[in-house]
């Protein structure tokens, strides 16, 4: 199949290096010239492991290639938007994007073409394109909207891609979900997972409520946690044996510093927003976000207890990235966690193997090592945010 991404960010950059590598005809419309160029030199500019090489097999087999125009909409089947949905103030999910690029989309459709929404988008939203579309498209063009949210997690991404759980399609015709679920077939065929057919509402229900249930599961973990510390329990003990009903599953029961990262926080917020403009309070997610926060004001709470005033006090920092196997800084937990502490006085000495130069451009005001020995080294007390793997054999001898 002939296909272009709008966007060249986590998804839409591992979903069409994915579509490529398995034989279609994948082009991908950015909006910075230097990453574009990037890009078709094979320079990857997030770090996801694998994803590198497989954009440079693509690329040089002429599969995929990237592009600041939309001249290979006309001759696509199928347009994907993948585009950000950045939270307003109030959490509302920032749509100017999303329909800036519809108008594009639909400007240029020649023939019929099939319109997916990758983005994570509030309810309703697929049918806003459908109308802007159809006052924007030239005369004689057809097209479908259809919804496939995507559920890959950062540091795995390719792998969440290749072998999905579940393959969820939204539409409202059978000409749009048979192309679809032909596009799909060697996805499924690796897991033999289901297809969730259904219609456009549906489709984007489903991804905030994975997203939030996940939270949810997070926060559970971290009141465990908190209340373990206070009666003596074993918090982790605790949870693994909890985990270990398969109707509740050891996935996201791991107590830290709070979720982060591109889709967690803004999907909460944009949930709630949604339940809101429909006339539902979500008291439930208010409550996860509150803990979320709690999380990371425990930390404070513990270093002094530890420490007593941290004015003055060295503090080491392991891992700045919001996970693991990502560079990913956005809504990472350890922004706050350092500027709280040095709010307090308290001299910072951090350490990430991957996101350094990104978190370089966020907390300005401690100082970055260049190895976690040198993060360790006369520290009063030592945090360790990102669970790393090579941070979990420290030789602190």
């Amino acid at each position: 199949m002939k296909i272009t991404f709008i966007g060249h960010g986590y998804v839409g950059l591992v979903s069409a290096t994915i579509f490529a590598d398995l034989g279609n005809e994948v082009s991908v419309t950015g909006h910075t010239p230097k990453t574009v160029e990037d890009l078709n030199n094979g320079i990857v500019h997030i770090y996801e492991p694998g994803l590198t090489e497989l954009v440079k097999k693509n690329v040089k087999a002429g599969r995929l290639k990237f592009t600041l125009d939309y001249d290979s909409i006309p001759d696509s089947d199928l347009v994907f938007t993948a585009v950000g949905t950045p939270p307003k103030s109030d959490g509302e999910a920032d749509l100017s994007t999303v329909l800036d690029v519809a108008r594009k989309i639909g400007e240029n459709l020649s023939g019929y073409t099939v319109i997916v929404t990758k983005s994570t988008v509030p309810i309703g939203t697929n049918q806003k394109i459908k109308a802007l579309v159809e006052k924007v498209k030239p005369e004689g063009a057809e097209f479908d909207m259809a919804s496939c949210p995507e559920f890959l997690r950062q540091g795995s991404a390719l792998s969440d891609t290749l072998n999905p759980d579940r393959i969820v399609i939204g539409t409202e015709t059978k000409r749009a979900q048979d192309l679809l679920v032909e596009l799909h077939a060697p996805l499924q065929k690796n897991t033999q997972c289901e297809y969730v057919l259904t219609n456009l509402e549906t489709a984007e229900m489903v991804k905030y409520a994975a997203n939030s249930f996940l939270a949810v599961k997070i926060s559970f973990a971290n009141t465990i946690a908190h209340l373990s510390e206070k009666t003596g329990a074993d918090a982790l003990k605790a949870l693994d044996a909890i985990g270990l009903d398969k109707r509740i599953g050891k996935q996201f029961l791991q107590p830290g510093p709070g979720y982060g990262g591109s889709c967690f926080p803004k999907d909460v917020k944009a949930f709630i927003s949604i339940a809101k403009g429909f006339g539902y309070d979500y008291k439930l997610l208010h409550e996860v976000e509150s803990v979320n926060q709690e999380a990371k004001r425990f930390i404070i709470e513990k270093s002094e207890k530890m420490l007593g005033d941290l004015k003055g006090k060295k503090i080491g920092i392991l891992g700045l990235a919001f996970k693991p196997n990502t560079d990913d800084m956005r809504f990472a937990p350890s922004i706050e966690i350092i500027d709280w502490l040095t709010q307090k006085g308290a001299e910072i000495q951090a350490y990430d193997p991957e996101s350094m130069e990104k978190a370089k451009k966020i907390i300005t005001n401690i100082t970055y090592m260049d190895n976690m020995y040198d993060v360790c080294r006369d520290v009063d007390l030592l945090i360790v945010v990102t669970d790393w793997n090579e941070f979990k054999e420290i030789d602190f001898e």
